[in-house]
C-alpha cells in the first residue's frame, strides 16, 4: 500500500541494513561485512558496501544507494532493530504496526519460521518488547499506531490517517496494490483467523506465552485458561518445533543444503555453507510474494 504512494520511496523489508550492525551505548559501531555480503536481500538490492567507511556511515551510504535523494521520504519496513535504526536516524517518525499475536503465531508457521504457535508468537513478543524499550529510552519519538485489523476493516480511512501523520497526500493508487502484485485485496476473513483455525490448547499456549502483553496491546483474551508450559512439556514443544521446521526445509529445500547451512553455522565455518545458502536463497525467491 505504501509503495503505491508516489510521494514515498518504499524500500520494502530493510532489516538487513541493521542485522549485522552492532552499536554500543556510546554509539561506537561495528559491522560484520562478510555476513552482510552473504545476505539474500542485500545481494538482491544491488547495493555495494563501501568498506572504506565507518560502519554507521557505510549503512547510511547503502541507504543513499537504495534511495537516491529526490526529496521524497524513504520508508524502511523493519521487524526488528528499531533501536539501531533510530540511533542512525534519530529524527525518523515511526509507524508501529500491530496485529493480533494469535494470528501472527500461525502466520509464522506458514513462513517456515516456526513449527507451532507457541514458538511462532516469539517473533511478535520480541518485536513488542523492543518497542517498549525504545519508547522508554526515547519518549519524544514521533510515532503512529497502525492496527492490522483496523486497516482491513477501514483501509482508506486508516491510510488517510497514516498519510496525515507522514505529512503527505493520500494517493488512490495505495488501494490498487493487489492489481499488480501477488497480494490479495483486504478481506475481513483475514481478521481473527485464530478463532476458526486454532485449537483451545493452541490459543491457551499463545495467550500463556504473551501474558499481559496481549492486553497491553489492546487484544482481549479468549477466556480460555492460559497454558505456561514447563519442564517436560516445554521440551516436547521445543522438539516438535524443531522437527516441524526441518520438515518445512526438507519439503522446500531438500535434505543436503539445510544440513550444510546448519553445520557451517554451528562450526563457525561460513564457507562450508555458502553455496548451500545460495541455492536455498534461489528457491526462497520463488516462494516470495
Amino acid at each position: 500500500m505504501l509503495n503505491g504512494n508516489r510521494s514515498l520511496i518504499f524500500l520494502g523489508e530493510a532489516d538487513f541494513l541493521f542485522d549485522y550492525l552492532t552499536i554500543n551505548p556510546n554509539l561506537d559501531a561495528s559491522l560484520d561485512s562478510a555476513a552482510l555480503a552473504r545476505d539474500r536481500i542485500f545481494r538482491d538490492s544491488g547495493a555495494r558496501l563501501d568498506l572504506r567507511l565507518k560502519p554507521a556511515d557505510a549503512i547510511r551510504d547503502l541507504l543513499r544507494q537504495l534511495a537516491p535523494s529526490d526529496e521524497r521520504p524513504v520508508v524502511l519496513m523493519l521487524h526488528r532493530h528499531l533501536g539501531k535504526a533510530l540511533a542512525l536516524f534519530p529524527d525518523a517518525p515511526v509507524v508501529h504496526m500491530l496485529r493480533d499475536p494469535r494470528d501472527v503465531a500461525k502466520s509464522s508457521i506458514g513462513m517456515g519460521w516456526a513449527g507451532d504457535v507457541f514458538h511462532g508468537v516469539g517473533h511478535w513478543i520480541d518485536t513488542e518488547n523492543e518497542w517498549d524499550r525504545v519508547i522508554a529510552a526515547r519518549p519524544a519519538i514521533r510515532a503512529h499506531e497502525l492496527r492490522y485489523e483496523a486497516v482491513i476493516r477501514d483501509t482508506q480511512g486508516q491510510l488517510k490517517d497514516l498519510c496525515r501523520f507522514l505529512g503527505i497526500d493520500f494517493d488512490d493508487a495505495m488501494l490498487a496494490y493487489h492489481r499488480g502484485s501477488s497480494y490479495a485485496a483486504p478481506d475481513v476473513a483475514l481478521i481473527e483467523q485464530w478463532r476458526r483455525g486454532q485449537t483451545p490448547v493452541e490459543i491457551a499456549l499463545v495467550e500463556g506465552r504473551t501474558g499481559g502483553l496481549l492486553a497491553r496491546r489492546g487484544y482481549r483474551a479468549s477466556g480460555i485458561t492460559p497454558i505456561v508450559p514447563r519442564g517436560g512439556r516445554l521440551l516436547v514443544l521445543w522438539l516438535r518445533n524443531k522437527a516441524a521446521i526441518w520438515r518445512y526445509q526438507l519439503r522446500h529445500f531438500g535434505a543436503i543444503d539445510p544440513l550444510l547451512v546448519a553445520l557451517s553455522r554451528n562450526l563457525g565455518v561460513a564457507r562450508l555453507g555458502a553455496g548451500a545458502q545460495a541455492r536455498i536463497d534461489h528457491k526462497v525467491r520463488r516462494l516470495l510474494k
